[in-house]
């Protein structure tokens, strides 16, 4: 065969072998350009669809440096104004009984569930948002759903925000929220807390300040996605860099853990719990996360840490799902089973006679 044919011939077989390759492995194996995150087939088809509206230019854009006072409130106003109509609207499906409080001088929403009979239970909710950004208010879109679809009462703590409120003073503000509720007459066995992203690391933190004082815990603790190290630390904070459509760290995260500690302070327990002492005691934990977040390694770190020092817990994670999905796409089935095994762990553990109490 002469040469020419010869390479010719060479060049057909690689290109059919490619085309049979990618055949083989289906049409999802060619990544599409148009997409800036991938968008893999074993989430439901709404689930699918909601990724593919996420934009990488909307997740590593830039905030405000720590100490930019003017920036942050900028940004916190404009985020209330853009979260005003998904807000109302969850309230519409739901029907909830919303009713601005105080506990202890810390402003709270008491949410009830549309049809809720009188009853000591209650789970304290500490929102997300960086500790620098969103509210009791913009957040109905986590507190709504979780009441409406486990029955629980929500107390939400409007925390005050980064920078203008610490790591000290924001813990204390929960820890104040949960001792008011017992001095108005629920028990410790009858509170759970939950928190998502910072409000998660926030509820752990708190939680273990209540400990430490010697003032009890509360029966179970939920939390989604939590950012329990506020540090880069973890594995994938690199490996899942490029694949998450929500969270960035450079020039974004990094200024939020700083407006909200001290660099120094930022591996104290109560700010970041994963390096908390779990063998002193803790309730048991429910921690949810997606695969496709930076922020699973602080799930695991912070699952590891409880369960090793012999505490009841479980890691619930969510095939291909982002950053707090249960929030910001509550309808989708994933966010919807991820409640139902909310309700099914607080009804095991609320309410029922432990040795939280001081």
């Amino acid at each position: 065969m002469p040469q020419t044919h010869f390479l010719f011939y060479q060049r057909a077989c690689f290109s059919l072998f490619v085309l049979c390759f990618f055949l083989g492995m289906g049409i999802n194996a060619i990544p599409v350009a148009a997409q800036d995150f991938s968008i893999p087939s074993t989430i439901s088809p709404e689930a699918q669809k909601a990724l593919a509206g996420f934009s990488r230019a909307a997740a590593t854009a830039p905030l405000p440096a720590a100490d930019d006072l003017a920036g942050w409130k900028a940004v916190q106003e404009k985020i209330e104004q853009k979260r005003a109509a998904a807000n109302a609207e969850v309230v519409k499906k739901y029907q909830p009984e919303i009713t601005p409080r105080k506990l202890g001088g810390v402003p709270v929403l008491d949410i009830k569930p549309k049809g809720w009979k009188e009853s000591k239970q209650v789970l304290v909710y500490t929102h997300g948002g960086a500790y620098t950004m969103y509210s009791a208010r913009s957040r109905l879109m986590s507190a709504v759903p979780m009441a409406g679809e486990t029955g629980f009462r929500v107390i939400s703590v409007n925390y005050t925000l980064a920078p203008v409120g610490k790591w000290q003073e924001v813990t204390d503000q929960v820890v104040t929220v949960v001792q008011t509720l017992i001095k108005e007459g629920h028990s410790l066995n009858d509170i759970a807390m939950y928190g998502e992203s910072a409000g998660g690391g926030l509820a752990a933190g708190a939680v273990l300040k209540l400990r430490d004082k010697g003032l009890g815990m509360p029966a179970a603790v939920v939390l989604w996605s939590p950012w329990a190290d506020i540090t880069e630390t973890g594995d994938t904070y690199t490996t899942l860099q490029q694949a998450d459509p929500l969270l960035y760290y450079p020039h974004n995260l990094k200024h939020c853990a700083d407006a909200y500690a001290d660099p120094k302070d930022q591996k104290h327990p109560y700010v970041s719990p994963v390096y908390g002492d779990y063998s002193k005691g803790f309730p048991p934990t429910l921690i949810q996360a997606g695969t496709k977040e930076i922020f699973l390694s602080n799930a695991i770190r912070q699952y590891q840490a409880i369960d090793t020092a012999g505490i009841p817990a479980k890691l619930d994670l969510y095939e291909g799902m982002w950053h707090i999905f249960q929030v910001f796409n509550y309808e989708l089935p994933e966010s919807k089973l991820a409640r139902k095994k909310v309700k099914a762990f607080l009804q095991q553990h609320v309410g029922k006679q432990g040795s939280t109490d001081p």
